[in-house]
């Protein structure tokens, strides 16, 4: 029975890039996460950059509207041996970005190693093993076509999972959140040993 006062919260996962974008939602019931959609938009067709870009925009502005998250959850571009590939990828979360803000979204942005050791709890893992980790968490058998989406979905679960890693329980049972180090060590003086 779900109490009438535990927040909701949809949460939408991007994992940009110029030639596939991965993408997963999930919403947030309390502790539990419930995949919503997840799914990529395939660019490889298109030959222009500003085609590409203007395709990512308006596929997140369509994901927004159509699904009505509260927040986007980015992957930060990785710097690699190529600056032309970091360049562009930058370009593509920019834009992702930016669609985000047109609709007023909360946005925070991830690196690639904290995403993998949230869900994995090893931040060298493989796609693979992030893919089959979120298979068993959010219990769905189906395999995507792309290592993009669940990449996406990665994203989305990462954020849900930094949320719900800052409250604990107190005495009564209810939880509580804690702004930082100092107002959790306050409330609990009696287990700093």
């Amino acid at each position: 029975m779900q109490q009438a006062n535990t927040k909701e919260r949809i949460i939408l996962g991007i994992d940009p890039g110029t030639a596939v974008m991965g993408y997963g939602l999930v919403k947030e019931t309390g502790p539990r996460i419930e995949l919503i959609a997840l799914g990529v938009v395939k660019m490889e067709k298109l030959d222009d950059h500003m085609l590409k870009l203007q395709r990512i925009f308006e596929k997140t502005v369509a994901l927004i509207d159509n699904y009505n998250p509260d927040c986007l959850a980015i992957e930060a571009p990785f710097y690699g041996k190529n600056i032309q590939v970091m360049l562009k990828l930058g370009r593509a979360q920019g834009v992702a970005i930016a669609a985000a803000l047109s609709r007023n979204l909360d946005i925070t942005e991830y690196a690639p190693r904290k995403i993998k050791q949230s869900i994995t709890g090893n931040g060298n893992a493989t796609k693979e093993q992030v893919a089959a980790m979120l298979q068993n968490l959010l219990k769905f058998k189906e395999t995507p076509d792309f290592l993009d989406a669940t990449d996406g979905l990665a994203v989305a679960v990462c954020h849900s999972f930094q949320r719900m890693g800052t409250a604990t329980k107190s005495a009564s049972g209810s939880k509580k959140s804690y702004s930082g180090w100092d107002t959790f060590v306050k409330d609990n003086a009696k287990r700093i040993v």
